[in-house]
């Protein structure tokens, strides 16, 4: 199963008027970083970074100045995203601009069935609790130490980490399958299951054995639980 743990920073807080500035993605396969991240900047036409989201991610006008627009990243970020569960860290507020952004092009909105936000799942798991990025981190041990700003990029980093932690822990990415280095098929049900021994192992009883439990379960009685499980034996041939 792909899932693409992303983030994005902004110029201000509300989608109508504000633009995307930077775009932050992981790629992860049956819940595991395959090493594929997508990220890029985005010259925001029209707008000025406000001071207050400058402080937050430390994005300026002037380094923006060169960037592209998004209409000419707009493939490179569709065609990353395209297929897979999308995770992130109070969705509703990168979807939104995300979408306002494809709106502006003339692109389809996000799916929302394909998006899973982390911040209720935290809140769910640890209720009364705060469920910051940073405040997941220090609870799960996440290192933080190269973050001093807010960076999509770095935060997706960070997000996969804490989403793995939520759904269960480094065990959820457990498989016993052989890596190949190709992608696996199928539902995240099937590759899940073992496939069965194509040959039974033989029994490990020695003949011995098999037969004093026979004699262990008869002495129970015909009603024994165990009768369902061994063959009862064939009565004795009368004497003619």
């Amino acid at each position: 199963m792909r899932e693409i743990v992303f983030d994005t920073e902004t110029t201000g807080l509300d989608p109508a008027v504000e633009r995307v500035v930077e775009i932050g993605a992981v790629e992860l396969w049956n819940h595991i970083p395959t090493g594929r991240n997508y990220h890029t900047f985005v010259r925001p036409a029209g707008r000025k970074v406000d001071p207050a989201a400058f402080d937050v991610h430390g994005i300026s006008d002037a380094f923006l100045a060169d960037k592209p627009l998004f209409e000419e990243v707009a493939d490179d970020f569709l065609e990353f995203f395209a297929g897979a569960r999308l995770i992130a860290h109070n969705a509703a507020f990168d979807v939104q601009f995300l979408n306002a952004e494809l709106a502006r092009i003339g692109q389809p909105p996000i799916d929302s069935s394909m998006v899973i936000d982390t911040l209720p799942m935290a809140r769910r798991k640890f209720p009364m609790a705060p469920a910051t990025l940073d405040a997941l981190c220090s609870r799960f041990s996440v290192d933080t130490s190269r973050r001093d700003k807010h960076g999509a990029l770095l935060d997706s980093e960070l997000l996969a980490e804490v989403y793995i932690e939520l759904i269960g822990g480094r065990q959820a990415a457990l498989g016993l399958v052989v890596d190949t280095g190709e992608p696996l098929e199928g539902s995240e049900e099937d590759l899940g299951r073992i496939a069965p021994r194509p040959v039974p192992l033989p029994p490990r009883l020695s003949a011995d054995e098999i037969v004093a439990h026979a004699g262990f379960v008869a002495s129970l009685g015909k009603d024994a639980l165990w009768w369902r499980y061994i063959e009862r034996p064939e009565p004795a041939a009368a004497a003619s």
